[in-house]
């Protein structure tokens, strides 16, 4: 069977695990069918069978069987680690988190007698939606994860003679699967969006105008009756917080019902037959809207690729914006260390006539440490050093991203300090916070804006009282916020303190309980519930009795907001950095070179924005992980 990517079937589920939009592909299946009585055929003396779902079930097969699912594994995603309540046979059984997003169910055939696996799936939670892709394999490798449900020991030790990692990297297909999954998230919420290029300087006639006329809607206007290119985002405050904005499994304010003519539109041009092609929303909305006319026929001389459709005709210009998300667990603790880490991609959007090559050195690898580091399709790397890689590409159509990876932060966190929460009554909190901002930041570095928010899901917040010795504060029924810079007013070259000691006052408190969510926990539970009148006896400190007395009162929250499970308290940080990434990488617009030569001006900008940012609660419990020693 050959490696390439195909897609069996795809399938859309609502929040009450309904299928609401599902599309097979015969082809892909003819493929799967003809497999399996290979592998039926060659197996026959094979002393341990599985059985290999062999066709693509109902929409209602597939729906009770994920619905069935979720009710095994405690939540849509499950454990994804083995514990106590994992049944043989499950995801949870497999022990390993990956398969919290890549998930198996049983199809029930009641005329058989018998469940049958059907894995993988590719499941991508985005808003309301379950969206679930089902690839091609060989059914081997289904029979591979079939043992793996049903092995007695724990555990995914690499020199294991089978486990889910060594079997999931014979299957590219999977990465395809979750591109094709991430793509109809973003049609089916409205949610798609070009990656951002910012621009440092006032922007030209053509780009102010492509940025205007894109906000509106209109798809593109320029010295052709094309869409040249997407919209770029500019450097303003409203722009800004665009910018700030991080995808997430969270349904935007503005989202739209699920548009299944746009959907099967978007499936037949973009993966034709079940083989994923361009996954471009934007190239396949243009040349769909647009069609091809005669001013199209590209050079004969050179080979136009998939990803540039239409070739720009205007002023000349590259821009590049490296973008960096970082990720902080702040403990304050002797025995936890702080962890950051450093999530970053290169946004690229070059507005250059005909088909060029675009090359630079990308300088700061030596320094960044990078963990991780994934390409766009359009680009190659020839070589590399210590402190230096070259890279070239043939730029397509729009703005996009060149480059995707991991690094470690190499400066200290922009925030550090401390936050202290304590319980002095069922009903109220005194709370302390002590933090240092841009400490050991020097310019051009800029914090454009930071704010810290104390969230309270289970509490509703009658009044809270303190000052901080900077900014301004707000509160929510569930929240406080503290904007300690506001926009506009940055910090740059210097470092500040900030201090903020108060007290918050709660609503009387109600115990509710989940019924569901105990039946998952209902063997810790229990286990607490022994305890509870012995661990009373011994407390001799107030403040412990109540916080221990509020953690078995606590209400159950959905097992995805892993943030509120139990009784763990947070303050999240949320700011933006300006003037150069924080692992070391950088452009230089003058080692930026294009061939055929032409004169074009190259732009660099560099952006931090928070992901999460959190502040564990000093005085209270919270959740880390332990790292192995060698």
């Amino acid at each position: 069977m050959p490696g390439d990517c195909s897609i069996r079937a795809l399938w859309i589920l609502n929040n009450i695990d309904a299928v609401v939009f599902s599309r097979r592909f015969p082809v892909v299946e003819k493929r799967w069918r003809a497999a399996c009585q290979s592998e039926n055929e060659s197996s026959d003396d094979d002393p341990v069978k599985y059985t290999v779902f062999s066709s693509v079930p109902s929409d209602s097969e597939l729906a009770a069987a994920f619905s069935e699912r979720k009710t095994r594994e405690g939540s849509v995603r499950g454990f994804g680690i083995r514990v106590s309540q994992s049944r043989e046979g499950s995801d949870s059984w497999v022990d390993d988190p990956i398969t919290r997003h890549i998930v198996g169910v049983y199809i029930n055939k009641e005329e058989e007698g018998e469940n049958n696996l059907m894995w993988p799936l590719a499941l991508h939670i985005k808003g309301p939606y379950c969206i679930l892709i089902l690839p091609l394999v060989e059914p081997r490798h289904v029979k591979a994860y079939a043992r793996l449900c049903k092995r007695s020991d724990c555990g995914n030790a690499v020199t294991a003679h089978e486990n889910l990692s060594s079997l999931l990297l014979d299957l590219p297909s999977i990465t395809g699967a979750f591109m094709v999954a991430h793509a109809v998230g973003d049609i089916v919420t409205g949610d798609v969006v070009e990656p951002e290029v910012v621009v440092n300087q006032s922007p030209s006639v053509g780009g102010l105008l492509d940025s205007l006329t894109g906000s509106i809607g209109i798809s593109g206007i320029s010295s052709r009756a094309k869409p040249v290119a997407a919209p770029v985002a500019s450097s303003t405050p409203a722009g800004a917080a665009a910018i700030g904005a991080l995808a997430s499994d969270v349904p935007k304010s503005g989202s739209r019902l699920l548009d299944k003519d746009a959907l099967r539109s978007f499936i037949s041009s973009a993966m034709p037959f079940g083989t994923p092609l361009d996954l471009s929303y934007s190239n396949i909305f243009s040349v769909r809207a647009n069609g091809f006319s005669s001013l199209d026929i590209p050079p004969q001389d050179l080979k136009q690729p998939a990803w540039k459709p239409y070739l720009y005709k205007g002023k000349q210009r590259l821009l590049f914006t490296i973008h960096e998300t970082l990720h902080a667990a702040m403990y304050d603790r002797d025995e936890i260390p702080d962890s950051l880490s450093v999530s970053g991609q290169i946004n690229c959007r070059a507005e250059l006539e005909r088909l060029p090559d675009v090359s630079f050195p990308l300088t700061g690898l030596s320094t960044s440490k990078i963990e991780a580091l994934s390409f766009h399709p359009c680009a190659q790397v020839p070589e590399q050093n210590v402190d230096k890689q070259a890279l070239m590409f043939s730029p397509p159509l729009g703005n996009f991203v060149l480059m995707r990876y991991q690094a470690t932060c190499c400066l200290g966190p922009p925030v550090k300090g401390f936050y202290q929460l304590s319980m002095v009554s069922e009903d109220e909190g005194a709370f302390l916070f002590k933090l240092h901002l841009m400490e050991g930041y020097k310019s051009p570095l800029t914090m454009e804006f930071c704010n810290v928010t104390m969230p309270f899901p289970r509490r509703r917040i009658l009044s809270f009282d303190g000052t901080p010795s900077i900014g301004t504060v707000s509160n929510a029924e569930h929240s406080v916020e503290w904007k300690i810079i506001t926009s506009g007013r940055g910090l740059s070259g210097k470092s500040i303190e900030a201090t903020f000691p108060g007290t918050v006052r709660f609503a009387p408190w109600q115990m509710q309980r989940s019924t569901s969510f105990r039946s998952v926990f209902e063997g810790i539970t229990d286990d607490d519930s022994d305890n509870e009148t012995e661990n009373t006896n011994n407390m001799a400190n107030t403040e412990e009795f109540l916080m221990e007395k509020m953690s078995k009162d606590l209400p159950p929250v959905d097992l995805e907001e892993p943030f509120s499970w139990l009784a763990y308290n947070y303050a999240k940080v949320s700011f933006k950095i300006i003037g150069a990434s924080l692992s070391g990488i950088s452009i230089d617009p003058k080692s930026v070179s294009i061939y055929p030569a032409v004169k074009a001006p190259v732009e660099s900008s560099s952006q931090v924005t928070s992901g999460d940012y959190i502040l564990w609660n000093t005085l209270g419990k919270c959740p880390s992980a332990v790292t192995a020693k060698v």
